[in-house]
């Protein structure tokens, strides 16, 4: 699932992320990576509204940004990895070291639960946390999360 939804230039690892905000405005710009079709701001927005409905920390370090916006034709995943974790009011309280973010279009609502599903899977196994954590460079963090 998520190898689909995935592009090399949406992995980054080694991020310095200050806050919030800083976490949802860097998987934003990711989203819109590699044609840039997407504009930034409208989906920075996206994902800080669904934020404030409840945070999207699930716990064990990981945060699922997600929400839906018509500036993209496709299901689209980011990932955003910062060492040293940030504050993101997760549900046990942990800071977010990574960060998988969606987004797509209204028109697809299934398909977006069914994101979320694959997405929250794949991030349970304590293996694939420990490869994007310990992952040298994006390319690395890429390959762990598309090779099964």
């Amino acid at each position: 699932m998520l190898a689909e939804l995935l592009h090399p230039e949406r992995v980054r690892v080694g991020l310095e992320l200050a806050d919030k905000e800083a976490a949802l405005r860097a998987v934003a710009a990711l989203l819109t990576m590699p044609e840039g079709t997407a504009n930034e701001e409208a989906v920075y927005d996206v994902l800080l509204e669904r934020e404030r409905l409840a945070s999207t920390g699930v716990g064990s370090g990981v945060a699922i940004p997600h929400g839906r916006y018509d500036g993209v034709a496709e299901l689209r995943a980011a990932v955003a990895v910062c060492p040293a974790g940030v504050d993101f009011n997760a549900v046990d309280g942990l800071p977010v070291k990574i960060f998988v973010a969606i987004i797509g279009p209204r028109s697809m609502p299934q398909k977006h639960l069914a994101a979320l599903a694959g997405v929250s899977r794949v991030l349970r196994d304590t293996v694939k946390r420990a490869a994007l954590l310990n992952a040298v460079d994006n390319a690395e963090a890429y390959g762990a999360l598309v090779d099964a």
